[in-house]
């Protein structure tokens, strides 16, 4: 494809040549001379010295980087829907594969691809467009919405809501119970019936292995637009608000209440029964024990300011030194003493 037909497309300011044929899109250590590159992260700037690649994606106001570019104010989106113009996702044929095992009372929309020993049970309802790759549970009573892909295992319960336009990666489970035991005088607990259930609004994508736990009374929810990383843990009677992300090994105890735009890095542990404000966003393993400000950056146990946990970090470090100082001074003060 030409430099320019590819300018065109993405909506980006060319410099160059237009006529340069690129055949594929690779990250700067990768690219070869007839691959597109890009930089969105200026702590690469000295690959572009190293780089093979025929062109690269820049911010607009980034130096030439002395070889062909394509000029966008948001480099890391070009590059992404690049990737798609050289490897589109593979689109699936329609139809019902013969061993899927589809419940009379199930409703399928138009236009499903529905793979290998898939069950759909009765009372679902799917919308248009819909892939649902082998294996996948659909238990009774699941309304889905339109273009739903879910890869293989992925599994619905039953009396969940989902949008348009969700993507369950492989093993992810959807309205699983809420971890909801009541102690009884024995010693041992009795099951609390998860009774509420899910809804996952338009747009949100749920990884590898990650759980959405149903709610006990009421409803479990992603706002539009979530993205949902590999083995998240979303507890029961969460409030996950639009544009939120949670990275991998994140975990929501039970009716925690997230803003919009949120970002919990990986491995972030939150305590139930608290608010998160818009825009927080909580650096890896923070764990979050009380209610957060919108717009603050925490870090550390229990989390704290972004800027107070940079300055403890520096002094955690000299302890040692610091302490042998005080044994020291202590010395001395025994000595001096009458």
């Amino acid at each position: 494809m030409r430099l320019d037909e590819i300018a065109a497309r993405l909506d980006c300011r060319l410099e160059g040549p237009g006529d340069l044929e690129i055949t594929g899109v690779a990250g700067m250590d990768e690219a070869t001379p007839s691959q597109l590159t890009f930089l969105a992260n200026r702590k690469y700037r000295p690959k572009l010295r190293t780089t093979r690649a025929a062109a690269v994606i820049l911010d607009l106001d980034e130096p030439s980087p002395g070889r062909p570019a394509l000029r966008s104010d948001n480099p890391y989106l070009v590059f992404a829907r690049a990737l798609e113009l050289f490897s589109p996702p593979p689109k699936p044929s329609t139809g019902i594969h013969p061993t899927a095992v589809i419940a009379p009372g199930a409703k399928i929309g138009h236009n499903a691809s529905i793979g290998p020993y898939v069950v759909i049970e009765e009372d679902v309802e799917l919308g248009d467009d819909c892939v649902l790759k082998s294996f996948v549970v659909i238990y009774r009573g699941a309304k889905i919405g339109n273009r739903f892909l879910a890869h293989a295992h992925a599994v619905v319960r039953e009396n969940v809501f989902i949008g348009d336009d969700v993507i369950l990666q492989n093993g992810a489970v959807v309205g699983g119970d809420g971890f909801g035991f009541a102690k009884q005088a024995d010693g041992s607990y009795y099951k609390i019936v998860q009774a509420g259930t899910v809804i996952v609004e338009n747009g949100v994508e749920i990884q590898s292995n990650a759980c959405i736990d149903r709610a006990t009374v009421g409803e479990t929810r992603l706002h539009r637009g979530v993205k949902v990383d590999n083995l998240v843990q979303v507890g029961h009677s969460c409030d996950v608000g639009e544009n939120t992300l949670l990275c991998g090994q994140a975990g929501l105890a039970g009716s925690t209440k997230l803003g919009r735009n949120v970002v919990l890095a990986g491995q972030v542990g939150v305590a139930g029964h608290l608010t998160i404000g818009d825009n927080v966003i909580a650096t890896a393993q923070s764990g979050i024990p009380a209610d957060v400000e919108p717009g603050k950056i925490v870090s550390g146990y229990p989390a704290i300011d972004n800027a107070q946990w940079l300055k403890c970090s520096a002094v955690f470090n000299k302890l040692p030194e610091l302490y042998n100082e005080v044994r020291k001074s202590r010395r001395t003060l025994k000595k001096e003493k009458p």
